[in-house]
């Protein structure tokens, strides 16, 4: 990697998700000498605009990734196993939203308020953790450092952006549909979305959801703690942006709320919005275009012994994606 700015790529940079890596680019003012646009064959020739300046969106090919000494991935999975490699063997980083490297024990994932010092054991990529993975970590990880974490049990509430863009624009024409008194058309999703509340939808692995397999997998890896007891029910409801988590958990000693609060309110990434009894606690919608965690209703659980429940939010496409992955890329370029 050269010493000055670096030249840098963004694939799928026409999709939500790469949308979204081009806005937090430009407000973390991310040092770089160009940008390369880069999306598949069909976005071909569409531009994208940043700083101010329209860009022309190639197709990507391995010619567009010479010379690129930090590459982001925010397109499909097939893609990023391509050329992901290639990136790493040019001498460049790729740094990858899509679960393909997540499980690789070669490939560092990375949170940076959890694991930021996993960066520098990086050989050319690193992976970019599940969208409620990242959120769950960034809440957890100062508990787990400070009390000790023996047990967890989750119940998700995901937004419509977490499938895409397509499911996002479903939602919102099911949303006109339902208040013009018609039937509300799907063809992305298997169910209805807009009022509705569906444990699925993602593809299933015997009785757990994809989703539910990953976010376990992911977070047991960023906290080190591959034994980990976890539940969780992964839930889609219809909401446009920001993912939810109802959270429970079990330490390894008495721990008050008033004490796991103030670890919390001293821990980066994160906003503590806890005083239920001014109706004060995360939502979906106060926490769009946010890029800290917002953790409350932080509360005894009598039901398990050292018990916790707390309620966190995050946006899933900044924090929850784009964020994480520019900060990676900050710490990339810190390190190196």
């Amino acid at each position: 990697m050269t010493s000055s700015a670096p030249s840098v790529a963004l694939v799928g940079a026409t999709g939500a998700a790469g949308s979204t890596v081009l806005q937090v680019l430009e407000d973390r003012n991310f040092p770089l000498r160009e940008l390369r646009a880069l999306a598949s064959p069909r976005s071909a020739g569409r531009t994208v605009t940043f700083r101010g300046e329209a860009l022309t969106v190639a197709a990507v090919e391995a010619v567009c990734l010479e010379g690129c000494d930090i590459v982001f991935f925010a397109a499909g999975g097939a893609t990023s196993k391509e050329y992901a490699p290639l990136v790493a063997a040019g001498g460049g980083v790729a740094v990858d939203k899509s679960s393909v490297f997540r499980m690789d024990p070669e490939v560092p994932l990375v949170v940076p308020e959890v694991n930021g010092e996993k960066v520098r054991e990086h050989h050319g990529i690193i992976a970019n953790p599940n969208c409620v993975a990242i959120p769950l970590s960034v809440a957890l990880a100062p508990l787990h450092r400070a009390f000790g974490l023996r047990h967890l049990t989750v119940s998700t509430y995901q937004a419509a952006s977490g499938g895409g863009r397509a499911l996002r624009e479903e939602l919102e024409t099911q949303a006109r549909e339902d208040a013009a008194g018609q039937a509300p058309s799907r063809k992305v999703y298997p169910h209805v979305l807009h009022g509705n509340v569906v444990p699925g939808g993602w593809r299933m692995y015997g009785d757990d959801t994809e989703e539910e397999v990953k976010v376990v997998q992911e977070f047991r890896r960023l906290l080190d703690l591959p034994e980990l007891p976890v539940g969780i029910t992964t839930v889609r409801v219809p909401v446009a942006v920001g993912h939810a988590a109802a959270v429970w958990i079990e330490l390894e000693s008495e721990v008050t709320p008033a004490e796991a609060r103030h670890v919390l309110e001293g821990a980066a990434g994160i906003r503590v919005v806890d005083d239920p009894a001014s109706q004060t606690y995360p939502t979906p919608r106060e926490v769009a275009g946010s890029d800290e965690v917002h953790v409350g209703r932080i509360r005894r659980d009598p039901s398990r012994e050292h018990g916790l429940a707390l309620f966190v939010a995050a946006d899933n496409l900044r924090k929850g994606a784009a964020t994480n992955a520019v900060q990676v890329a900050e710490l990339v370029l810190e390190y190196r």
